[in-house]
């Protein structure tokens, strides 16, 4: 299994000039390896491009992603890291989505596909990250 992060998926879906190409490559050479996947915090992030819930859904289908709930253990751990954050002098007051998508692929022993990795590096260092950085 292998957590596909929103930046990867918003790349392919709105063309973007720059990642598009890696993106799709990476899409498409992970699922030869893995099961790709998201969880809700992801959904949650994608619908905000989509009109319906049932063109997100379709959409997520044929990119063959799975819908995948997050563990408490990894509830719990994002809301721990989210404690370090703040401890860190980090500004924002609401537990951010890269905590519950880190601490799911943490906790789980997923992968992430990202181009995002600050916050999942340095929160997370047990997750593997595949990042073009």
């Amino acid at each position: 299994m292998l957590l596909v992060d929103t930046n990867v998926l918003i790349d392919v879906l709105e063309d973007d000039p720059v990642w598009a190409d890696w993106s799709i490559t990476q899409l498409r050479t992970q699922a030869k390896i893995h099961r790709l996947a998201i969880n809700g915090v992801i959904y949650a992030e994608l619908s905000q491009t989509f009109s319906t819930v049932d063109l997100l859904d379709k959409t997520l289908e044929n990119l063959q992603l799975s819908l995948l709930e997050i563990p408490r253990p990894a509830l719990f751990l994002a809301g721990k890291a989210f404690v370090h954050y703040r401890k860190r002098g980090g500004n924002k007051l609401n537990v951010l989505s890269d905590f519950f998508i880190g601490a799911h692929a943490a906790t789980s022993g997923y992968p992430i596909l990202t181009r995002d990795i600050r916050r999942y590096a340095t929160y997370f260092p047990s997750a593997k990250l595949i990042s073009p950085l």
